[in-house]
């Protein structure tokens, strides 16, 4: 299978269809891998302006952050006070590092909203959040469209050459997204006071909380 059978519909698509895939799964947590193999795709050639590619990857894909960092924002409400007592500490480590920790997120492939829900739970700065993760964004969208621009898929395209059906991809990356969101859930589960106590004391301490 050629790596473009994923997204056949990807030259008729254009940049609003680029900025809808980029949007819509950058929302669902978890689940960026189509608007990046799509942003890659497009970025093979000269039928796009590789830097148009990659501000509406950005943009897209921090809009639909700052979406799940309100949402985080205002589930303080949501969570019970057992669940937000053992998520403080955690709370307290990933906002003392904020912009930083955004950045990184959003600037590589990890699973970013492993560092966003905890920064809206712990209210952090909106605008600083805004600018790090778009910052971030636009790193990684330019490395995509870089790579794939002048490398071609040559990289990635060997992986699925003994792939007949795309529809394994799909599911592979539905089931990628489940199992990253059995890991927040886990997240709100455990108890960062006894982890973080070892290593971290200071984030026990309520008065870090400003």
């Amino acid at each position: 299978m050629d790596f473009t059978d994923l997204f056949p519909f990807a030259p008729e698509v254009g940049y609003l269809g680029l900025g809808l895939v980029n949007f819509f799964g950058s929302l669902v947590p978890f689940v960026p891998l189509p608007g990046f193999l799509l942003l890659a795709t497009m970025s093979v050639g000269d039928q796009f302006d590789i830097h148009l590619l990659a501000i509406v990857s950005a943009l897209t894909a921090t809009v639909a952050k700052q979406i799940i960092f309100y949402v985080s924002y205002g589930g303080r409400r949501i969570i019970n006070e057992k669940t937000r007592k053992r998520m403080r500490p955690f709370e307290r480590l990933v906002k003392r590092y904020g912009a930083g920790a955004a950045f990184f997120a959003a600037a590589t492939p990890v699973p970013d909203d492993l560092v966003y829900v905890p920064l809206g739970l712990a209210k952090y700065n909106p605008k600083k959040f805004f600018i790090a993760t778009l910052t971030g964004k636009i790193v990684l969208s330019y490395t995509i469209v870089l790579i794939s621009h002048h490398l071609g898929l040559s990289l990635v395209e060997p992986f699925l050459e003994d792939v007949e059906d795309t529809t394994p991809v799909y599911i592979g990356i539905i089931i990628f997204g489940a199992m990253m969101t059995s890991v927040v859930i886990l997240l709100l589960r455990l108890d960062w006071q006894r982890i973080l106590g070892k290593f971290a004391p200071w984030t026990l301490d309520e008065n870090n909380d400003d």
